[in-house]
């Protein structure tokens, strides 16, 4: 039994912390991949070589989920490819490498 009002305080304190820390982290997370894949879309969209016939970011995010459910943690575009982090639903990290013009699936590799 606590004997002090201030040392219940300070547990309750504990206890929400460490409930509302993660949730904070989560919600950082969500943003930072949403803004993530703004920042690529548009990245691919001012290259000049997918000016003709660049492939939807939405469709190659839609295609690397339905072949490795979980969370998107990291989008990227570099050099004519998207590369796309997924934190799978049984933890592995799983990292896709699409062509931005044609929406090929080029690599996946896991890391361990």
């Amino acid at each position: 039994m606590l004997r002090s009002p201030i040392a219940a305080a300070v547990l309750a304190t504990a206890g929400l912390l460490a409930v509302a820390a993660p949730l904070a982290f989560a919600q950082e997370g969500a943003r930072g991949a949403q803004a993530d894949i703004r920042h690529a879309a548009e990245a691919a969209r001012v290259d000049p070589r997918n000016a003709r016939n660049g492939a939807s970011l939405d469709g190659i995010l839609a295609d690397a989920q339905r072949r490795h459910p979980g969370r998107v943690i990291e989008v990227s575009y570099d050099d004519g490819e998207y590369d796309i982090e997924i934190r799978r639903n049984d933890g592995r990290i799983v990292e896709l490498e699409y062509s931005a013009r044609t929406g090929r699936l080029l690599d996946t590799d896991y890391d361990d």
